[in-house]
């Protein structure tokens, strides 16, 4: 073959290499959908050309290809990558049948509204618009079947694509498979958490591109050349310059090719080519020498492309690059043809973000601002405005008045759209960043302090907030301010800082009755350290005195349910009265986020306090209503968080561990929340007998930083019975000391006396039987005028273990039944069976048959071993013991059928009900059609009567 100049015009492989088996597996994952594929590699590594390939595999089969991409100057409109996927998916809906929230999708996607159904109602709420939207996307890619959706660059996403994606694969469309697409270095740990934030029915497959090897750089740099192979040598060095980046062998090919240095001789490469070979190492000055080849016309359009950084559409190029229109538009048909950009949809830019890094960084100051500030007027005569955009490019060009004006603007629209997370981080940068006079620098600390509690971001604003506050003078705005420094430290722990903060706010709230009352309602809640109880309640009666000047009718409920919440603590008996007046109000239904909060957080502390079956019906209600009012999908799980507490309080078990594990993943990223949900998952572990790993040291530590008082006494307990068992009361009683005289000087008995029963068994097994009956002489007078349902059982089950009598322990077990409380039923009927066991009563065998099936039914097993043990001891027989698996109810329902029959009896959907339960929506139907079986019925609108009529009767559906 003779010597032949390589003059080819291709930039890129007609072949996918080196991807073969990384490609097998993303069709594997997408064949078995419903599914998720994480493909994960740093810039350049070819994951686009990967997800690429799938568009021409014949086994997508009748699969829609719909593809997303982030883009790093983001806009305050979320939820960008989804709406690009769908934006020409017209042709496709034109006959099919769309649930009627679509129609919320008319504002987001005007393209297809000629597809969509009417729009609903609008919502006050800008959460629930956004859950709104949330299930009109769920709803719209279930009616396009099966579908593969590519979502490129997720490293770029704004915080409500991610809160969508994990709502996506709660419930996915049977025919979806996702793909995503990232850089590892730079996401966030939201994107991999979803990998177990899903169904076990979901495929996974998380797909890792490493560089390619020697022999793969040949392989692509000879399809590059359109050659059969190159030399070892040769790609050995291109492999050792560019790293086996796919993107970067295709960079300085092409370099070298412009150069006219490639000659082939036969199928190798000369020695004295590669000897001339002077290439500087990286992307960067590769791409450098390519533009710098190309002519002025191309030059100042790559650096107008480059400031842009986001494909636009060809006339932004136009206006925004520093050259005549004729000239710039020759200049981009020189880059398309040389490969450096790409087009599409109307709009063209580079075909990598390492070349626009690249040129963007050789653009002298001077220069790129003068290109930021022309960008800024293209971009702002483009409709709808991208207001993402137009904020950037004004920053970067030094026009600060503009960049704030701007950013506020774009701040409004993502507030307006729930996009809290993106206006915190355009009013954040504003505020560190531009030189603000006092007003407006108030101005927006405010809207970020707002912005910043309803993202739940981590609290890094106090700074800001604390500097905006100290040039304000004394007034409204001051006081905003520093009430919202105050949520912010009680966010972070930093409760007794945060009380004082609050306080001293206060005097300038005045004027708004609402933030007056709510920051008095909370200095009410006795949690913080070194505060008085009669300090506490001076601030709720303030708070109570306010609620009838709140003109809002959800916010005054709101403040309601914060000082219900706090009586119920404390055991104070009008909490039965402002309970009321809140269910009253909102005529026993909440229909937006501030009152389903309000029974939530009634119903929360319900729960603890003893009030079973008050609280079951609050949080049942809340759920429900948080799903049929599209309520925020952060209140849904805080809401699913309580109702786990209570399952655990109540003895509901069946499904409780897996449903917890969902909600530790789902707030990985909260501490107050995930601290409950750890707290619930730590107890179960240790009835259920799964104690490696288990420190309820640490988890009373944390539920004191995090406030959490009223949710010790559940390890509290559990660590005083395990130690208790283990030899070791002594010091647990020492290390619990603080949080019994923490419950003592802030009056919080009548949830505190949960824990009572382990400490007097503690302090009993140590010699300090003393101690202990002073106590509960001490709280029996306490509690006795107090609304306290836990105390008569808890009070009389601590008598046991001072008198070792075991009446006053079947005495307990009645009233734990009473409330229901099984768990804590059995205990102290297995505690009396002991005691007469030792002195040979006959009653013990009942007794101690009742505690083991108890602890049976729960799946007790730590505390079902020992009991059997203890009637082996006394040579009792024992019933057979369950070995897993599903237990028989016979004609009761089971506790998940009861479950199901509930939420079916509120109008819920199976799929809503599934959502709520964390189960397919197919188990829900054969668990509705077992409990209508059982209950004799034949429609699901007769559900609720039945169930009214077995309460009335004095049964449960299930015991």
């Amino acid at each position: 073959m003779d010597d032949a100049d390589v003059t080819g015009d291709r930039v890129i492989s007609p072949v996918l290499v080196g991807r073969a088996a990384e490609l097998r597996r993303l069709l594997a994952a997408v064949a078995r959908a419903p599914s998720v594929a994480l493909i994960e590699g740093e810039a350049g590594i070819g994951k686009t050309r990967l997800v690429g390939e799938l568009a021409s595999e014949p086994e997508l089969g009748a699969h829609l290809l719909l593809v997303g991409g982030c883009v790093q100057i983001r806009e305050p409109f979320p939820l960008g990558p989804l709406l690009d996927a769908l934006r020409g998916t017209g042709e496709h809906l034109d006959k099919a049948l769309l649930s009627p929230v679509t129609g919320a999708l008319r504002p987001l996607l005007p393209e297809l509204a000629p597809c969509l159904p009417p729009a609903p109602e609008p919502l006050d709420d800008p959460a629930g618009r956004r859950h709104r939207v949330f299930r009109g996307l769920v709803e719209l890619l279930r009616a396009l079947g099966p579908v593969v959706l590519v979502l490129e660059d997720m490293h770029w996403a704004d915080e409500q694509t991610v809160a969508f994606l994990g709502y996506l694969l709660a419930d996915p469309p049977a025919g979806l498979a996702l793909v995503l697409t990232f850089r590892g270095e730079e996401v966030d740990p939201g994107i991999r958490a979803l990998m177990t934030r899903h169904r076990a029915e979901v495929t996974r497959a998380h797909i890792v591109l490493p560089p390619l090897n020697v022999a793969q750089t040949n392989e692509l740099t000879a399809s590059i050349l359109g050659t059969a192979q190159v030399s070892e040598e040769f790609a050995a060095y291109l492999c050792e310059r560019t790293s086996g980046l796919p993107y970067a062998i295709q960079e300085l090919v092409a370099l070298l090719r412009g150069r006219g240095m490639l000659v082939q001789r036969g199928t190798g490469w000369a020695r004295k080519a590669l000897d001339a070979l002077d290439v500087p190492a990286g992307v960067r000055d590769s791409v450098l020498e390519r533009v710098r080849g190309l002519s002025a016309s191309a030059q100042a359009m790559a650096e107008a492309a480059a400031v842009l950084q986001v494909p636009v559409p060809v006339s932004v190029l136009v206006a925004t690059c520093h050259a005549r229109a004729q000239d710039a538009r020759a200049g981009l048909d020189e880059l398309l043809e040389r490969g450096l950009f790409t087009e599409g949809a109307g709009a063209a830019g580079f075909r990598h973000m390492l070349a626009v890094q690249a040129v963007y960084e050789s653009v002298p100051l001077p220069r790129r601002q003068s290109l930021h500030a022309r960008a800024a007027a293209a971009v702002s005569r483009q409709r709808p405005e991208p207001l993402g955009q137009i904020a950037h490019h004004l920053r970067r060009a030094g026009d600060h008045d503009a960049w704030v004006e701007a950013a506020e603007k774009a701040a409004a629209q993502a507030v307006a759209l729930a996009n809290d997370a993106e206006a915190e981080r355009l009013l954040e940068a504003v505020l560190r960043h531009a030189p603000l006079d006092p007003v407006r620098q108030g101005r927006i600390a405010v809207r970020l302090g707002w912005a910043a509690g309803y993202a739940l971001s981590a609290g890094e604003v106090i700074d800001l907030l604390r500097e905006a506050a100290e040039r304000q003078p004394a007034g409204p705005v001051r006081g905003e301010l520093n009430f919202l420094i105050g949520l912010q430290l009680e966010r972070s722990g930093a409760l007794r800082e945060r009380f004082r903060q609050i306080a001293d706010a206060v005097p300038e709230l005045l004027d708004n009755p609402f933030l007056a009352a709510s920051a008095m309602v909370g200095l009410s809640i006795p949690n913080g350290p070194g505060i008085p109880l009669a300090e506490h309640l001076s601030w709720l009666d303030r708070a109570l005195a306010l609620i009838p000047a709140i003109d809002e009718p959800e916010r005054r409920v709101s403040v309601l349910g914060k000082a219900a919440m706090v009586l119920t603590s404390i055991g104070d008996p009008r909490r039965a009265a402002l309970t009321g007046q809140m269910l009253e109000q909102t005529g026993n239904r909440p229909a937006n986020r501030w009152e389903v909060v309000a029974y939530d957080s009634v119903g929360a502390i319900a729960a603890l306090a003893g009030h079973h079956d008050t609280a079951k019906e609050l949080l049942d209600t809340a759920l429900a209503e948080a799903v049929r009012h599209d309520v925020t999908r952060l209140t849904e799980f805080r809401c699913r968080v309580d109702l786990a507490v209570h399952a655990y309080c109540s003895g509901s078990w069946q499904g409780l561990r897996e449903e917890v594990e969902v909600l530790l993943d789902l707030f990985a990223g909260q501490r107050t929340y995930h601290v409950l949900a750890e707290t619930v998952a730590a107890c179960l572990a240790l009835a259920q007998g799964r104690l490696d790993g288990i420190r309820f040291d640490d988890l009373v530590r944390e539920n004191l930083e995090t406030g959490a008082v009223d949710m010790l006494p559940l390890p509290v307990s559990a660590l005083l019975r395990l130690a208790t068992a283990r030899g070791g009361a002594s010091a647990a009683v020492a290390g619990t000391a603080a949080t019994f005289a923490l419950w003592a000087d802030k009056g919080l008995w009548p949830v505190g006396v949960r824990a009572v029963p382990a400490l007097a068994e503690a302090l009993v097994s140590v010699g300090r039987a003393d101690e202990a009956a002073e106590l509960v002489t001490r709280l029996d007078r306490e509690l006795a005028e107090l609304d306290a349902p836990l105390a008569p059982a808890a009070l009389e089950h601590a008598r046991g273990f001072l008198t070792g009598d075991a009446e006053r322990f079947t005495a307990a077990a009645a009233a734990y039944d009473r409330l229901p409380a099984p768990y804590e039923a059995a205990q102290a009927r297995e505690q009396a069976a002991t005691r007469l066991l030792a002195v040979g009563d006959e009653r013990a065998a009942d007794l101690l048959a009742a505690a083991i099936e108890g602890y049976g039914r729960l799946g007790a097993g730590w505390d079902l071993d020992r009991a059997t043990r203890a009637g082996r001891q006394w040579g009792l027989s024992s019933p057979a013991r369950h070995r897993g698996g599903p237990r028989g109810y016979g004609s009761e329902l089971s506790p998940r059928e009861s479950a199901v029959a509930r939420l079916a009896a509120t109008g819920l959907t199976n799929k809503e009900i599934a959502r709520q339960l964390f189960v397919s929506a197919k188990t829900v139907d054969k668990h509705l059609g077992a409990a209508m079986r059982k209950l004799g019925l034949h429609s699901r609108a007769a559900i609720a009567n039945r169930l009214a009529d077995v309460q009335q009767m004095g049964h449960s559906p299930h015991r």
